[in-house]
């Protein structure tokens, strides 16, 4: 557990009602309970940073986090804020487990936490699970990267006039 955070215990019927989850038999939701955690992180607290180990991620409840990347001379960019219904993280399941971006709460936030190694358990012992969450995440890593490419061409590519 990252420091600065309070954790509760997790119950099936608390995550079935998250949106990443939404949709996904019961049965595969209770599988994932023994690797989730409740966690409360305060504000302003750094939760990982890019290109540190990935070793989980989090399904946001309340609250609200922002991605950022640190680029020389510049110091840190924001380049997407996530908040309620949204996932934090999905480098944990790619080999090399780094992260590609940073992360920090902007206010209070409420989160179920995973722990990466044990999901990725769950999911070779359970191949219909692993096909579940990967497909979820690939969506999530297409809209993060899509995102992330938005705000890097409305910072660095200048507006054309019109002619």
């Amino acid at each position: 557990m990252e420091s600065g955070q309070g954790v509760s215990r997790v119950t099936a019927t608390a995550l079935a009602t998250h949106h990443f989850l939404r949709g996904m038999p019961r049965e595969l939701i209770a599988e994932l309970v023994p690797a989730a955690t409740l966690v409360s992180i305060p504000a302003h607290h750094r939760i990982f940073e890019d290109g540190g180990i990935a070793q989980g991620f989090w399904l946001i409840r309340s609250g609200s986090v922002a991605l950022d990347l640190h680029v020389p001379g510049e110091g840190q960019i924001v380049v997407e804020t996530l908040g309620m219904g949204e996932v934090l993280g999905w480098s944990w399941q790619l080999p090399r487990y780094r992260w590609a971006l940073g992360a920090v709460a902007i206010q209070p936030t409420e989160a179920f936490r995973f722990d990466g190694p044990a999901v990725r358990a769950l999911c070779d012992a359970n191949p219909r699970l692993g096909y579940e969450l990967t497909r979820r995440f690939l969506d999530v890593a297409s809209n993060r990267l899509k995102a992330t490419r938005d705000r890097l061409l409305e910072r660095y590519v200048p507006a054309r006039p019109w002619p």
